[in-house]
This record gives structure tokens, C-alpha cells and sequence, in this order.
């Protein structure tokens, strides 16, 4: 996990949703302060808010923790052995 591109891709995903960091904030219960840090790469969220986060955001906790989007083709299915 790379706390940059972390903090880089809330940060896209909230400017996409056209919201503020307050908005946010409010949004996932945190103060807007916690969510200024997540995007400056000097912290994350604790693990109950991460998911939060990627419900919000339409996201997957992976791709959140990855800072990118997975194109669902590169997604592999578990398979039965």
C-alpha cells in the first residue's frame, strides 16, 4: 500500500462526485481534518470506514488499497479445487 497514490485516488474519486472534504466527512461520519489527511498520503482510515469509503465511492476495499481501478476483466474468479 502506497499512502500517496491512497490519498491521490480519494482525492480523485471525491473531485468526481463533485463533493467537499467536509462533505465527505460528513458523509462517513469522520472530521474533515481525517479526510485531508487520507488525501495527502500522511494517514489512512481506520478499516470500518475503509469499506464505508468504497461503498460510497462504488469502489473495491482492493482498489482503494491499490489507488486505482481493477478492470473487471483483470479480475480473476476463486475457483473450487
Amino acid at each position: 500500500m502506497d499512502k500517496s497514490r491512497f490519498g491521490t485516488f480519494i482525492n480523485q474519486l471525491r473531485k468526481e462526485k463533485g463533493i467537499t472534504q467536509k462533505e465527505l466527512a460528513d458523509i462517513l461520519h469522520v472530521t474533515d481534518k481525517a479526510v485531508s489527511r487520507w488525501e495527502t498520503g500522511k494517514s489512512y482510515p481506520d478499516i470500518e470506514v475503509m469499506q464505508d469509503i468504497a461503498v460510497y465511492f462504488d469502489v473495491t476495499v482492493n482498489e482503494l488499497l491499490q489507488g486505482e481501478r481493477i478492470p473487471e476483466e483483470s479480475i480473476k474468479p476463486v475457483t473450487d479445487k
